[in-house]
């Protein structure tokens, strides 16, 4: 199958399903059926699936992340002994492990098409990524505490690994619990990835966005707390600082000693 035969093959077996769907019209528009296909993987509920459409799914996810374009971690240029600084879409980052801005259910953005980070990692490492943290969530009988972090496989990304946090809400004024929680993020994050014996991991602008965290307050304490690690810890552990957004990349070269 090509990826249009592949593309279309996924959206007919999520539409059966659940019968709701019954009434869904297949869009002829290519963009059309890639965002119906994306919606679909976003309102799965945990659930298992054949292995004919899992071998299906991860050919085809696969292929649209090669046509974006990965980004290998060894060509990127340190921007400070052992840090890195990168623009880009982090689903595209070749490198031991991601970080994921969670949600406490762990289990992923459940908007169709939503912008945010978590949806976008869980669309493209496919069905498996909700299932495995389903089953984590599951196991500890209890959604995932604020500062928190586990680590999953990251399946159809060119990562090895998915480290997932949920990130401190900020409601009106920055609180020092706040600053403690963000602190709390990284660290979780850092030690998780030494305890898999990691060599690298790329972290996202947690709490900022829609969990409203002043971005360059946000960015100090990203910066502070892995230099802080790297420092006083016997870690060899690299650290990918990676931005979306043009405002981000300013903030983090103006820390990093760029200007």
């Amino acid at each position: 199958m090509n990826q249009e035969e592949k593309r279309l093959y996924l959206i007919k077996y999520l539409l059966s399903e659940n019968n709701k769907y019954s009434n869904v019209d297949i869009p002829s528009n290519e963009d059309e059926q890639k965002r119906l296909l994306r919606s679909l993987f976003n309102v799965r509920l945990p659930a298992p699936v054949d292995e004919e459409f899992l071998k299906v799914q991860d050919e085809y996810l696969q292929e649209e992340t090669r046509l974006k374009g990965i980004k290998d971690i060894k060509d990127l240029s340190k921007i400070e002994d052992r840090i890195y600084l990168w623009q880009g879409d982090i689903t595209t980052l070749r490198c031991d492990a991601i970080v994921n801005a969670a949600n406490s259910g762990l289990t992923g953005c459940y908007i169709p098409c939503h912008n945010c980070i978590d949806n976008i990692i869980h669309t493209y490492s496919g069905i498996q990524l909700r299932n495995e943290c389903h089953m984590i969530i599951t196991k500890q009988g209890q959604e995932e505490e604020t500062g928190q972090a586990k680590i999953t496989s990251a399946y159809n990304l060119p990562s090895k690994y998915v480290i997932h946090t949920v990130g401190t809400i900020v409601n009106g004024n920055v609180t020092s619990k706040n600053q403690k929680e963000l602190k709390s993020c990284y660290m979780s994050c850092l030690k998780i990835a030494d305890e898999n014996n990691l060599d690298n991991i790329a972290f996202c602008c947690i709490s900022t966005g829609v969990f409203g965290f002043p971005n360059e307050l946000a960015a100090e304490i990203a910066v502070n707390t892995v230099r802080d690690y790297q420092k006083n810890s016997k870690t060899k552990l690299e650290v990918i600082f990676n931005v979306f957004k043009e405002c981000d990349y300013e903030i983090y070269k103006k820390l990093l000693g760029r200007y």
